[in-house]
């Protein structure tokens, strides 16, 4: 994603049949239920990974392209930032970094995978440096705003934590924004891409990825450049990120987007039969989804169904082994967007021996951010909440899937989209 030109594509791109889940971010505002989501979403990650799930199908990238929808040249790999450091880190006793995000509900694959790329980091930082234990403490939000914002008050009244990641999705960031800022707690987000995020006057965010004004141009340039496509239908469901992405794809395909099949959905919706219809009436070349896998996956099963074999697009949000896990066949050739990238092999290996599972929609961004965060504690410039923020402001440092360094708003200086395709 992302995000969202990084110096690792070289390498990201040599491990790409390993095909580790692609990015999804997210703002689920709309209604989503409480179900065991933390365990399928885990088995659902290892089928992936291991190229089972819906039937042999898994989600490989295939390579970053500029906001003009253009490949990104390759760079010369560098080495990045580890979160063990010189194991010589001091810190005070209970110094604790909080996840804030979905780690249950319809779309908890998402957040599960960011808190365990955060916990890879600070365990590695952990049994590197026995003078500074540090803590992560999760805040389960379901991605919901109404849920984070009765969480949020938990999170800044714990004096104990000095440092965010999250939360998770665009939504649920809208709704807690002031409350952290005003904490002067820094908020570090490695999946809410809602382009409205930055300009709110906070001084405490960071997003560790590009806003959808990268990833929907580029995509949305990509298919009416490269691709040629004349006509596409552009669907939205009604949460922050869905809003925000199909508005910027919309706008950037210009004619191509025909209005006549833009459809609208809502979060928790399963029979898409009246928006199809609309759509199969119109004979487009592609299908431009804005939204998360929990409504994509049976949005596409049932646009196959009825014959429509237009090109299948969507973002982050369906860029999750649970939309292949979900959509069987009927994912079969989508093209899922991303402002992060792959995985590299090393990482992969790892993430797999502690967790079980391939790593899967921003696991690696959270393990950069978090790995910055600690990185911050070691070098012993971050003592406080305060000193955190400070120590974003100015840091440029290699990471596992991209470059960090950000603009006087929260954003990242370079970030450019990655292209993914179920096969």
């Amino acid at each position: 994603m992302h995000r969202r030109s990084m110096r690792s594509a070289v390498v990201l791109v040599a491990v790409a049949t390993l095909a580790l889940a692609a990015c999804g971010s997210k703002s689920s505002d709309s209604s989503s239920s409480s179900t065991s989501a933390a365990a399928s979403s885990g088995s659902a990650a290892a089928s992936s990974g291991s190229g089972s799930a819906g039937g042999a199908l898994t989600i490989v990238p295939l390579k970053q392209i500029t906001p003009e929808g253009t490949d990104v040249p390759a760079a010369a790999a560098t080495t990045p930032v580890t979160p063990a450091g010189d194991g010589k880190a001091t810190c005070a006793a209970g110094t604790t970094i909080a996840m804030a995000g979905a780690l249950t509900g319809s779309n908890a694959a998402l957040g599960i995978n960011i808190l365990n790329g955060a916990t890879m980091a600070i365990n590695e930082f952990n049994k590197a440096n026995p003078g500074c234990q540090l803590t992560l403490k999760q805040f389960d939000t379901e991605g919901l705003p109404q849920n984070a914002t009765q969480v949020a008050p938990q999170i800044v009244g714990d004096p104990s934590i000095i440092a965010l990641l999250g939360p998770a999705f665009s939504g649920e960031t809208k709704a807690t924004g002031a409350i952290f800022n005003q904490a002067g707690l820094i908020s570090v987000t490695a999946s809410a891409t809602n382009p409205g995020l930055t300009t709110n006057g906070w001084t405490n965010f960071f997003r560790g990825l590009g806003n959808d004004n990268s990833q929907g141009g580029a995509t949305a340039n990509w298919l009416t450049g490269e691709k040629g496509l004349k006509k596409i239908c552009v669907v939205q469901d009604n949460s922050d990120y869905g809003v925000g992405l199909a508005n910027v794809v919309s706008e950037t395909l210009g004619a191509a987007a025909d209005g006549n099949c833009a459809v609208k959905v809502k979060g928790g919706d399963k029979d898409f039969s009246a928006g199809i219809q609309l759509i199969k009436g119109e004979s487009p070349d592609a299908v431009y989804y804005a939204g998360y896998y929990a409504e994509a996956s049976p949005f596409v099963q049932q646009l196959r169904d009825a014959g429509v074999t237009a090109q299948f697009v969507s973002g982050d949000g369906t860029n999750d082994p649970q939309f292949v896990a979900q959509a069987g066949q009927a994912s079969d050739g989508s093209i899922l967007t991303c402002p992060c990238g792959p995985a590299p092999s090393d990482f992969a290996s790892k993430y797999q021996s502690e967790f079980n599972i391939a790593p899967g929609v921003y696991s690696v961004d959270a393990y950069d951010l978090a790995t910055i965060m600690v990185t911050g504690i070691a070098s012993g410039k971050v003592t406080d909440r305060a000193s955190m923020i400070e120590y974003f402001k100015t840091y440029d440092g290699q990471g596992v899937a991209k470059t960090y360094k950000w603009d006087s708003s929260g954003e990242l200086a370079v970030a450019n989209p990655w292209l993914y395709q179920v096969q």
